[in-house]
């Protein structure tokens, strides 16, 4: 009976065996899935949707092929890649009703130019017809542009390049689509591929192997059991011819043992039966364990936990209610890293125009003002370069529209030889670059709010206007010059914190200390006064948590020197700074001078109450001129 278990035994293990190696392969499937689309229209670009990307689960392997020439292809927000092509034809790669894939030609839309003025007291260059850093225009108009280059644009989130092929393994989710082109000129790629992964595991197939394997293990010890019971249960013998005596083996003469029928040394003893079925186990064993090894594969076993699928980091709210954040963390970083590699190149050469591409507003007149001593006074020092690591925070406005705000904080956490760097950049529109429009460093005693939104919420852009705060955004800046002006006396100073507030302690000993230094000399052939006004910037204010919020503003210090007697005139003696901006070394009328103020506050709203604390500031000589 163990005979007939031990057949039955291998018998199942085969089945279960075979079963479990067919299952990986014979039976299994395939490991991908692909369509190729072909566009034909021979536009410029092609947008591939993200509900094609989406339409299988999984990751995305995207091929597109040119008949010669570069591929060029980018990803980013759907909303996003659309209004960046929302004033030329493409071709779009969508989903019908019915869930087949099309293709379909986009006409432009019409759209009407910015009504929007550029910033009072803005450089030349901050209008809406600026040349981006690609060369093209960034106005916002009707017209069509030709052969505008998609690379390099602040919209994307990641972007590739390559020669007649490009291949890229892709993770989007379906808020986030595909651009494709040449260069902007040349016709987009006209073969596309998209390939996914398939779930072909066969989750049964290394249970099935180790299963079939231990019935054959079970089979060979009921085989054994079988031979070793037969063995030991043969039937009695019959009673035969008594045998004489005979003597033990090692007695018998060496020349008599062949004669005597004595088994030879060399006939195979018992033990060595053994080792024959030790052989014989060994033989199972080894297939037994090759068998194993074919199922070690996490496709051939059952996924007991929750399977670990990668998924792209969030970097849109997905919330009806709320607009998108108008940039990623990556994306802030990478666009920080573009603005600071501009700057300094222009701050090399000294070019206005090159940082114009990348600079705007306080920033940009204050940088053209360096260039402009630097071009007259060999050792006078650039300004600082724009630092862009470590991140500590990036604040970006969420706004599906234009223009988009982002405010970052720059600067090692708890430095404290130097001061982190807070920025605003602004994008006027899909075609136009990120500039800086304000920078400053914070101030040593200052915190920065806790109440600031991480990166993937985003923050509401505060109008000027507020009346939901302790102060307008946009009388922010004449407040406090007056406080500036007044001290104490000021009807604004009870809104302002004047504990820790390095800036105005700053602003009035250096006015003290020059004004006695020119009263040594010219108190009687002339005055030297001092003035603070609201600067020709507009504020830039993003919300907090706390319904209060973070605004920059700017000022303009004013210094006027002039005489209190007709026959006195102006010397600028050891003020290379000011002849270079005014162009004379001395003047009968007098000199004035203008320094550009940046400061960031944090405004409270009304219904909690408290101060408005100042959070960080920058300031540098802008213009000077004779007085006419």
């Amino acid at each position: 009976m163990r005979f007939v278990w031990a057949v039955a035994a291998f018998v199942l293990a085969a089945v279960l065996i075979g079963a479990g190696i067919a299952q990986r392969t014979v039976f299994v499937g395939a490991e991908t899935t692909e369509t190729e689309i072909s566009t034909e229209a021979g536009l410029p670009y092609v947008l591939v949707d993200g509900a094609v990307l989406t339409s299988i689960p999984g990751s995305q392997t995207l091929t597109a092929t040119a008949d010669s020439g570069p591929v060029y292809a980018a990803y980013g927000r759907t909303a996003d890649v659309t209004a960046w092509l929302s004033d030329v034809s493409y071709t779009r790669v969508t989903l019908d009703d019915s869930g087949e894939i099309v293709t379909e030609v986009v006409e432009p839309v019409q759209v009407e130019p910015s009504e929007e003025a550029p910033a009072e007291g803005s450089s030349e260059g901050d209008a809406a017809g600026d040349a981006s850093a690609d060369g093209t225009s960034t106005e916002t108009t009707a017209e069509t542009p030709a052969g505008r280059n998609p690379a390099g644009s602040d919209l994307w989130l990641d972007e590739f390049t390559d020669e007649g092929t490009l291949t890229t393994q892709l993770q989007l989710p379906a808020t986030m689509s595909v651009l494709l082109a040449s260069d902007g000129t040349a016709a987009a790629p006209e073969t596309l591929q998209i390939r996914w992964p398939l779930d072909n595991s066969t989750p049964w197939a290394g249970p099935l192997i180790v299963a079939g394997g231990i019935l054959m293990a079970l089979g060979v010890l009921l085989y054994l059991l079988g031979i070793r019971h037969a063995r030991r249960s043969r039937g009695p013998r019959r009673k035969g011819i008594p045998q004489p005596v005979t003597q033990p083996l090692d007695t018998i003469p060496a020349g008599d043992a062949e004669a005597k029928g004595v088994i030879s040394s060399g006939t195979p003893s018992r033990r060595a039966l053994r080792g024959g079925t030790r052989g014989f186990i060994v033989i199972p064993s080894l297939a037994l364990a090759g068998l194993l090894f074919t199922g070690c594969t996490a496709a051939s076993w059952p996924q007991l936990g929750p399977s670990a699928t990668p998924s792209p980091t969030a970097s849109v709210v997905d919330a009806a209610e709320q607009d998108a954040p108008a940039v990623t963390e990556t994306q802030a970083k990478r666009i920080l890293a573009k603005v600071a590699q501009t700057v300094s190149e222009a701050d090399v050469a000294a070019d206005g125009d090159l940082a114009a591409t990348r600079l705007a507003g306080a920033v940009l007149d204050e940088r053209k003002a360096n260039y402009l001593i630097r071009s007259k006074v060999a050792d006078h020092p650039a300004l600082p370069a724009i630092p862009t690591e470590p991140l500590q925070i990036v604040l970006p406005q969420a706004f599906d529209d234009w223009p988009r705000t982002i405010m970052t904080v720059v600067g090692e956490e708890g430095e404290t030889t130097v001061a982190p760097t807070v920025a605003v950049l602004t994008q006027n529109d899909p075609w136009s670059e990120y500039k800086l429009t304000y920078l400053a460093s914070l101030a040593a005693s200052a915190e920065f709010p806790g109440g600031v939104a991480p990166s993937t919420i985003g923050a509401a852009l505060v109008p000027p206007d507020s009346p939901f705060l302790l102060l307008e955004p946009q009388e922010l800046a004449a407040a406090y010059a007056d406080v500036l002006n007044n001290g104490d006396n000021s009807s604004f100073s009870s809104l302002f914190e004047e504990e820790g507030d390095q800036f105005r302690v700053k602003v009035a000993e250096d006015r003290r200390t020059r004004l006695e230094q020119f009263n040594q000399t010219g108190a009687e052939t002339g005055s030297l006064t001092f003035s603070s006004a609201a600067g020709a910037y507009p504020a830039v204010g993003l919300a907090t948590l706390e319904s209060g919020a973070i605004v920059a503003v700017s000022l303009t210090e004013t210094d006027t020197v002039k005489p209190t007697n007709s026959d006195a005139v102006i010397k600028l003696d050891g003020n290379p700074t000011v002849e270079a901006l005014a162009g004379t070394a001395s003047s009968a009328s007098g000199f004035q001078t203008n320094f550009s103020d940046q400061l960031f506050f944090y405004v409270p709203n009304q219904a909690d109450g408290g101060q408005i604390r100042l959070l960080g500031y920058a300031s540098n000589i802008l213009s000077a001129g004779v007085i006419q």
